[in-house]
């Protein structure tokens, strides 16, 4: 038997690979994070399938869920919101089934940041303005950040910050941040994106916490910063310039 990790996307349940949901179909157990993955997706599961939500379970009951499907051969489809290769708690999982001796794939999800910025109508690196996307989070209760890694450090490069769970320390973003990239640096909050309940806020540095106090968004949300944000009149890429040659425009300018 296999333990398949499947990023399950950002919430749309349509928001999935194929792979991810042809393994989802082969596998009669399936584990998922119920608190964070669509239910829609739970209908690609086998007739019978064995289907358990992990949100309310610690990691040695998840454990103990893929040995006993290792004791009866069956293949388990685990489902993580987003992307598996940032803060899905997978590492830690596939440590212990290393230890078991249970071999396992992983299948690439869309990321929440991507999610956001197309409810955004926005590309996230624009030329000559931000080239760079740094994914970062805020400390909390499931683990500290390490010493280095701090939004007063990424934010000396000025680039775009995509900040996942920080919602709840919003004042102390916009405190870290306000003297790097000015007061009047664009902001943008996306709750819950690709879900029925998307919802959008747009502001600046020196708006959006009032702005969000007056309507709080409590979870579930990334914080965008940058100039990107709002970039106009930009210089456009040399990609489909008419005198730009490269490799697989074999023809002279027009």
């Amino acid at each position: 038997m296999t333990v398949h990790f499947i990023g399950a996307g950002p919430g749309a349940a349509d928001l999935i690979t194929l792979r991810g949901r042809d393994l989802i179909a082969a596998s009669p157990v399936c584990l998922y994070a119920g608190s964070i993955v669509h239910p829609d997706l739970l209908s690609h599961c086998p007739p019978g399938a064995r289907i358990v939500d992990t949100a309310p379970l610690s990691l040695d009951e998840i454990e103990r869920e893929f040995a006993a499907a290792q004791a009866a051969g069956q293949d388990v489809a685990r489902l993580h919101s987003g992307d598996l290769s940032v803060w899905s708690a997978v590492a830690e999982q596939i440590r212990r089934l290393e230890r078991l001796g249970i071999p396992y794939t992983m299948t690439p999800g869309v990321p929440s940041f991507a999610a956001a910025a197309a409810a955004l109508g926005r590309e996230l690196t624009i030329p000559e303005v931000a080239q760079s996307l740094v994914l970062t989070r805020i400390p909390g209760r499931a683990s500290a950040m390490p010493p280095t890694e701090t939004l007063a450090a990424f934010g000396q490069t000025g680039t775009t910050l995509a900040i996942h769970l920080g919602i709840h320390a919003l004042d102390r973003v916009v405190a870290e941040l306000s003297p790097l990239y000015g007061a009047d640096c664009p902001v943008a909050v996306v709750a819950r994106a690709s879900w029925p309940e998307e919802r959008i806020v747009r502001g600046t540095l020196a708006t959006i916490a009032d702005q969000l106090a007056a309507d709080p968004i409590d979870r579930t949300a990334i914080i965008f910063v940058g100039r990107s944000l709002a970039a106009e009149g930009f210089r456009e890429s040399s990609l489909y310039d008419a005198y730009y040659q490269r490799r697989f425009r074999g023809r002279e300018a027009s």
